[in-house]
């Protein structure tokens, strides 16, 4: 994986990373275990927490059997070999390891003030979501937005959401690509989970999705990098111009169908398709984000934050049941309601009202074309094992 840094680091940060690397040298390893519990704080490591745990013990032993014994040769064996034991791993452990950690904390010293507000977010389903713009690519810089994300040369800023901040940024050969910074994972089995789920992505067929080109979970932040869509959500396409005719409705619904029939052929389940996952390129549909949902899982429900956005939930993700494809089948079926009707089919008021409607409320179909009332009103069926797979959509939607 590629080392993200955003920008290159200046003298000032280099000096004061090295003046607190030589501190374990400098007080002969008392102060290592405050110095590496000082970088697990700025970097947000638990593994590092962990090595100051290990120093904090080993300096303590020594501090206590200096001020219980008059003089270090009273301390008996085998109590005395295990305190020097201790004084040399946070003498010279301490110095090799803050040496280690140099680049590591300068990165960090950079990066922390870039991504902000994470922490203070408004309900799933009212939040600006973090979608790519048709305008062209601006290269002011805005304060707080970076240079670099890893490789990738940021450009402007594409939108900021829940799961993070988006930037339209350069790759190295030039291409534009979207690259998604995400908020959530800030420890080491969620950045684990992550790069398996999004490998599961990558296998997904690209005719409409947009590629996953690139994923890096080191440094402070994760971030993923995909094909770069330029062109509205289906949210802001259909708020701006009004609900989709009967033919480019069809077309709507058999190429986001498509999409969701490859992304399952890959084993994966998105969790979260709705309107604004949807982009409208200048070659057609693109669903994005898909394999997110899945990789934030674990992370979103220990944060006790929403999995997904409320209108376009499916009943088994309200009530805590095994979620698969037939949780994105019905989740199409209200992203079809909204394209032809302009709102979402439950509503978008309440989170308990949206809820209750999602679990008992059958929404009138008489908006749609005749040839998409039963395909999707059987994707809307409450129960998943009553819904068709994506393939059998795309199949009843030709005939």
């Amino acid at each position: 994986m590629q080392q993200s840094h955003q920008v290159r680091p200046g003298g000032g940060a280099w000096a004061a990373a090295v003046v607190w690397a030589c501190l374990p040298l400098f007080t002969c390893g008392l102060a290592t275990p405050f110095s590496i519990g000082f970088a697990a704080y700025w970097m947000r490591s638990v593994w590092q927490a962990l090595a100051a745990s290990v120093y904090l013990v080993a300096i303590g032993s020594f501090v206590i059997s200096a001020l219980a014994y008059n003089d270090f040769e009273d301390i008996p064996e085998p109590l005395g070999g295990l305190v020097t034991m201790g004084l040399v791993v946070s003498w010279i452990g301490g110095v090799i390891h803050s040496g280690v950690l140099v680049p590591y904390m300068v990165r960090a010293r950079l990066r922390a003030p870039v991504y902000q507000s994470a922490q203070f977010r408004t309900p799933a389903y009212q939040r600006v979501d973090v979608r790519q713009r048709t305008t062209a690519p601006s290269h002011t810089r805005h304060p707080g937005q970076p240079e670099w994300v890893g490789h990738y040369r940021v450009l402007k800023s594409l939108g900021r959401g829940g799961q993070g901040a988006v930037y339209l940024a350069a790759a190295p050969n030039g291409a534009r690509v979207a690259v998604k910074v995400l908020h959530d994972l800030v420890d080491e089995t969620a950045r684990a989970r992550f790069v398996r789920e999004v490998d599961a992505a990558r296998r997904v067929a690209t005719f409409s999705t947009a590629r996953v080109l690139d994923v890096n979970i080191s440094g402070l932040h994760a971030y993923i990098v995909s094909e770069y869509v330029e062109g509205p959500s289906l949210e802001q396409l259909v708020r701006k111009h009004g609900p989709r005719d009967e033919d480019s409705l069809t077309r709507l619904a058999l190429s986001t169908a498509g999409a969701l029939a490859a992304i399952h052929k890959a084993g994966v389940v998105h969790r979260d398709f709705k309107p604004s996952n949807v982009l409208i390129g200048h070659d057609g549909p693109r669903v994005i984000d898909f394999g997110i949902a899945r990789a934030l899982d674990q992370v979103t429900v220990t944060s006790g934050k929403v999995v997904g956005t409320p209108p376009y939930m499916s009943p088994e993700q309200l009530t805590g049941d095994a979620v698969g494809p037939a949780s994105d089948v019905f989740s199409w079926a209200v992203t079809i309601m909204f394209a032809a009707t302009g709102r979402p089919a439950f509503g978008e008021d309440t989170v308990p009202a949206v809820f209750n409607r999602v679990l008992t409320f059958h929404p009138d179909l008489s908006p749609l074309p005749p040839g998409l009332r039963g395909v999707v009103g059987t994707c809307l069926s409450k129960r998943p094992e009553d819904r068709p797979s994506a393939s059998d959509v795309m199949l009843s939607i030709i005939h």
